[in-house]
């Protein structure tokens, strides 16, 4: 009897701690205009936790300014909330645009794995959908992921599809992707999100199509090294025919799965006994992840690697028992 492929997800929980972001990329649905958000409190955040069943909190920031006063302040409020976040049992994973080095190696501590999307690597993108996003030069992200590796830190990023650029692009921001996890090894997850059009964006663009999506899957794993999981968003996918045929393309995990998807919130997520049916039915099972891998677990501080462990026996107890 053939066994069933796995394919994974993250049980996930996100907090904003603001929407506010100094960027203005013309199909985000996420951000308001700095100074007009409030801060999510520790209090606010406590009671939110209070009330989840999670594995991950995924801390999901707008962008402060880097020469902001207010900087070492937001910085401050993600540090606590993944702290809180361990005190009550769960795994932080931070994604919040990016970071300075001396930054990223202090999130280190309170973070069990990090992300940041590459989106593409085409500068075409800053005349039109980037023309008012100074943190989407390419140059600034592929830092970020150069000194994730330097820092050790096992890290998630992805290409955004169907938002001006060409195959080409889509090629030559995989195969940067690729040197730089051979030269590390830190690369965990790429995340292949098409663009899904929502209330709030001014980009006119078409949604990404779902043969574009299967297209880029192919691709991305014959570019990829094989240890690096690809990711695509359920919710994002137009089709169940074609979630299916991402899968058999070889994307193996459908990301953080929760109450609210907060970047496209007009793509609600489907449920868990919906996913897991319709991949049952195709010899799929759906199976629960941290959201750090196995072979990570020892880069990070001792006191997360003792938060770790017991999610991993947990898990592992659960798949026994199946």
């Amino acid at each position: 009897m053939d066994v069933a492929q796995p394919i994974t997800y993250s049980p996930a929980y996100t907090l904003v701690p603001t929407y506010e972001c100094f960027n203005r990329c013309s199909y985000c649905n996420f951000r308001v205009q700095p100074g007009t958000d409030y801060w999510l409190t520790l209090e606010q955040a406590k009671r939110k936790l209070n009330t989840i069943k999670a594995i991950e909190v995924l801390i999901l920031s707008g962008e402060v300014h880097p020469q902001s006063p207010r900087r070492p302040h937001w910085l401050q409020r993600i540090y606590e909330l993944c702290q809180l976040a361990i005190a009550d049992g769960f795994l932080p994973h931070t994604n919040a645009g990016p970071l300075s080095f001396e930054e990223m190696q202090q999130l280190r501590e309170v973070n069990v794995s990090m992300g940041l999307m590459l989106e593409q690597l085409t500068p075409s993108l800053l005349d039109s959908v980037h023309r008012h996003a100074p943190s989407k030069y390419p140059k600034i992200r592929l830092q970020q992921l150069h000194w994730a590796g330097q820092l050790q830190i096992p890290f998630t990023t992805g290409l955004l599809l169907g938002i001006g650029e060409t195959e080409a692009d889509w090629e030559e921001t995989l195969v940067e992707i690729a040197t730089l996890h051979q030269q590390y090894g830190h690369i965990q997850e790429v995340i292949l999100q098409p663009h899904q059009p929502g209330e709030h964006q001014s980009f006119t663009g078409r949604a990404c199509d779902d043969a574009t999506l299967l297209k880029a899957v192919g691709l991305a794993r014959r570019i990829l090294p094989t240890d690096i999981i690809i990711q695509i968003p359920p919710n994002l996918v137009q089709s169940s025919e074609m979630l299916i045929a991402c899968l058999d393309a070889g994307a193996r995990d459908l990301g953080g799965i929760g109450p609210l998807d907060e970047v496209n919130p007009t793509y609600p997520h489907h449920t868990l006994k919906t996913l897991a049916s319709l991949l049952e039915s195709h010899s799929y099972t759906l199976t629960p992840r941290l959201p750090l891998y196995p072979q990570y677990d020892g880069w990070l501080p001792p006191t997360l690697q003792k938060k770790v462990q017991p999610w991993r026996a947990r898990l592992a107890a659960v798949g026994k028992n199946d």
